[in-house]
């Protein structure tokens, strides 16, 4: 997934911006890789679907909480809300990116065919991609920036494994399920 983002923010930079666009001399390269880098960004989403793991995930994550809305009120984040595996802004950012990336396949199909509408629809399908892309960007910036900040966090999201004391501290709801489940 995040070679597949990375490979569509990178090719996106170079179509899009002037500076950048004359370093690659093959744009229709550079632009068929974007297409199919963004083409093939649902896979990854869709194949993590046949994982119990990952639909339990993506439960935790469609699920917004009392303390859900607590966090998002607070200004310390940080300090007595039982946090569960996934924090509201984490909720948040999964909605808005999974959404954008459906907006950003959306337009990018119709301009990929342009037969498909008439050039008006291509026109905002393309003004619409350009704005969600950035959108996307500055989020994924975001949380890049964020991530990087905690290295077990980071770590974690590489592996899927944190500490238990890791947990307690950031997502607390989510380290007592731990403690109160039975040993195996």
């Amino acid at each position: 997934m995040a070679v597949l983002m990375g490979s569509c923010v990178v090719t996106a930079a170079f179509l899009y911006v002037p500076g950048l666009s004359v370093v690659v001399g093959h744009r229709y390269v550079v632009a068929t890789v974007h297409e199919y880098s963004g083409f093939a960004l649902p896979v990854p989403l869709l194949l993590g679907l046949l994982s119990p793991d990952y639909r339990s995930d993506l439960r935790r994550m469609n699920r917004f909480s009392p303390v859900d809305r607590q966090w998002l009120r607070r200004s310390n984040r940080r300090l007595g809300l039982p946090v569960g595996k996934f924090n509201a802004g984490q909720k948040l950012n999964g909605a808005l990116s999974v959404g954008a990336m459906g907006v950003l396949l959306g337009t990018g199909i119709l301009m990929f065919d342009t037969h498909l509408v008439r050039l008006s629809l291509r026109t905002g399908a393309t003004f619409v991609h350009d704005w969600s892309a950035l959108a996307l960007g500055l989020l994924l910036v975001g949380h890049v920036l964020k991530a990087s900040r905690d290295r077990e966090a980071g770590q974690g999201m590489k592996t899927g494994d944190v500490s238990l004391a890791w947990a307690k501290e950031h997502h607390p709801g989510w380290a007592a399920e731990f403690e109160s489940a039975p040993e195996y």
